[in-house]
């Protein structure tokens, strides 16, 4: 199912420890992710010094909400057309330096919430930049045997920093707080994204850019359609990238759905976070598996194997009624998820030209970003008409359809390149 060479040497983990250069990605990378997850819980907190008492609920928090996700829908291609054409480095050292010094200019701000809002919006617009330049850096820094391990690791620890990013949100920020009366809160995390910077400066790899110097400023809408004709053109890689963007739409539809079981079993609302946990850490799992193990799994159909996983979970919640074989279940659904993202990330980085890189990612960031936002308003209403238990049967069927589908159709396309 997965077009890579078998390897004659360790191409697992193990290889990957050698690289110098993609370890400081994965590191830079790492802390990165991890300042990602506490400036959002950061952006919350702050609501209070910004906003009267009565003002800092729900219409907030929509407002801060909204900041966070409009760069991400407006511009997630458009990061994919810099990347084309900047350096890999400089996009990511520089995205990383700017979101650092704007965090640690917020607390020598007036406490405007419009200041706050723009601050949010700025800074992740600066974040569209990074993610597509990083999954084009990855085939720069490994081979290609390599890149199924590779993958697996930026995957587990993505998953990871989520998971401990989120449980150690607050706590850490509390702790800053109390050493640096007014501005300590902004320092960790600003702190987090300078520190990111520093870690990934002495990266050194080739770019494989080939922009036409006649070709002018770069036109994000004309090369936008240019990144989509390719990808309509190239089967592969469109086919791998629709499987990738259904995974999260399944991911963000889970939030909702994990609330609903939340309830179910007796859990307050907010303890459904426990859900979504127990799904990263099965796909850490999943991940660690490939990495040790993918260079001889290779040839069986893993994205397949993933979605019809993911299915039987979620068809099992309707009939759960204990916490623990809940959990259970959504480490079993990580797992399967992993078995999809991890193969058809590296198909993706294998099958695109090097000068289509940052179009491509960029096209997928922005899917993806579109994924993890249209499910979670979609689901709340279908569970709202239908029912929890209706819902998870749909999904089931759905995702079990998808991976079917998907499967027969990459088989053929991967018997030209096997």
């Amino acid at each position: 199912m997965f077009p890579t060479e078998p390897a004659a040497v360790n191409n697992g983990f193990g290889a990957l420890l050698k690289n110098r250069g993609f370890m400081l990605l994965w590191i830079g990378q790492l802390v990165s992710q991890l300042a990602d997850k506490v400036f959002f819980v950061l952006m919350i907190a702050l609501l209070k010094l910004y906003l009267p008492a009565n003002e800092v609920g729900d219409n907030g928090r929509f407002y801060l909400y909204m900041a966070f996700t409009v760069p991400a829908i407006l511009f997630g291609s458009a990061g994919g057309v810099i990347v084309d054409r900047v350096p890999k480095k400089l996009i990511m050292v520089g995205s990383d330096a700017v979101r650092g010094v704007l965090m640690l200019l917020i607390p020598f701000l007036p406490r405007e919430f419009l200041i706050l809002l723009i601050f949010t919006f700025a800074i992740s617009t600066v974040t569209q930049f990074f993610a597509p330049a990083e999954q084009a850096a990855i085939p720069l820094l490994v081979k290609r045997e390599g890149l199924m391990a590779a993958n697996a690791l930026f995957s587990s620890t993505m998953m990871g920093a989520l998971i401990v990013g989120n449980a150690v949100a607050n706590p850490m920020l509390d702790w800053f707080e109390s050493l640096n009366k007014g501005f300590g809160k902004e320092m960790v995390v600003g702190g987090l994204y300078l520190v990111s910077a520093l870690i990934m400066m002495p990266i050194h790899f080739k770019e494989h850019r080939q922009v036409d110097p006649e070709a002018g400023a770069a036109n994000p809408w004309t090369e936008f359609l240019q990144g989509l004709r390719y990808l309509k053109k190239n089967r592969l890689v469109w086919n791998a990238m629709l499987q990738i963007v259904t995974l999260y739409c399944v991911f963000a539809a889970l939030i909702e759905l994990a609330i609903g079981m939340a309830a179910k079993l007796h859990l307050a609302p907010e303890q459904f976070s426990f859900f979504v946990a127990s799904a990263g850490v099965g796909m850490v799992i999943g991940a660690a598996i490939l990495g040790h193990f993918g260079h001889k799994l290779h040839h069986l159909p893993l994205p397949l194997i993933g979605f019809l996983i993911m299915a039987l979970a979620l068809g099992l919640f309707i009939f759960v009624q204990n916490l623990s074989l809940a959990l259970g279940l959504c480490i079993f659904l990580g797992v399967g998820a992993a078995l999809v993202n991890v193969p058809m990330q590296t198909l993706i980085q294998q099958q695109t030209l090097p000068e289509m890189h940052g179009k491509v990612f960029g096209f997928q960031n922005h899917a993806i970003n579109i994924a993890l936002t249209a499910p979670l308003l979609i689901t709340t209403k279908l569970v709202n008409a239908f029912g929890l238990s209706i819902v998870l049967l749909g999904m089931s069927v759905v995702v079990a359809a998808v991976g079917v589908w998907a499967w027969q159709n990459t088989r053929r396309v991967l018997q030209d390149v096997m």
